[in-house]
């Protein structure tokens, strides 16, 4: 599981929620800290830059809200981010410098690192997204299992039980994910791996890969 820590997954210069990770080793740790680490950090933000917009929301003066956007606190949107027309965010929500959270795309419970983009008809749960992760228009985080057990991490004949029924996924940075993929409850995608479109990913999938199906995973270079 060494390659799926948060230090060989994350750029934790690329987030203002860097102070989160001190101290934890896999990332899905932060999942129930994210909230009060939010109502924390707001506190502090320089009010010559950010903005309460109401209770529990910090936006930044240069970030772009549609006025159809929905933001239910907690949640700081950063710098030069955009949040387009009809973007749901349910709170408990960071969203990094310059990314972008397109039309009808839903967060819940995330940390999306700077450049990250999730554009177009997206569900994004109790999930982190590293620098410049990209999700393709329809690709979901599916947070919960079927059978509303809690989650395990499986990396083939190893496994880390997370004692959290609500987990989506861990993308490194610069993943790609393909269009109307879905990532199953527990994934963990390392960095710079590709997913192609319709997938339906489990489990740990290595740095520089490319995923085409179950079962076939190759080196991307």
């Amino acid at each position: 599981m060494e390659q799926y820590k948060i230090s060989n997954l994350y750029t934790l210069e690329e987030t203002i929620a860097a102070d989160l990770f001190e101290g934890a080793v896999y990332p899905w740790e932060l999942l129930p800290k994210i909230s009060g680490f939010i109502l924390e950090l707001g506190e502090k933000l320089p009010v010559d830059r950010f903005t309460r917009v109401k209770e529990n929301v910090w936006v930044a003066n240069t970030a772009k809200v549609a006025p159809t956007a929905c933001i239910n606190g907690p949640a700081i949107i950063d710098e030069d981010a955009e949040i387009r027309h009809c973007a749901f965010i349910r709170g408990n929500a960071i969203v990094g410098k310059g990314a972008v959270v397109g039309n009808s795309t839903e967060l819940k419970n995330v940390i999306l690192f700077n450049k990250v983009q999730v554009p177009h008809y997206n569900y994004v749960g109790d999930s982190i997204l590293g620098f410049k992760s990209h999700m393709g228009a329809g690709s979901i985080t599916s947070n919960v299992k079927s059978d509303k057990t809690l989650v395990v991490v499986r990396d083939g004949k190893e496994q880390i039980e997370t004692g959290m029924k609500k987990f989506g996924a861990m993308l490194g940075d610069n993943v790609e994910v393909g269009c109307n993929s879905v990532l199953n409850p527990g994934t963990v995608i390392g960095r710079n791996t590709n997913v192609y479109p319709a997938s339906m990913v489990r489990g740990c999938i290595p740095e520089g890969s490319i995923y085409k199906k179950r079962g076939e995973v190759v080196e991307k270079y």
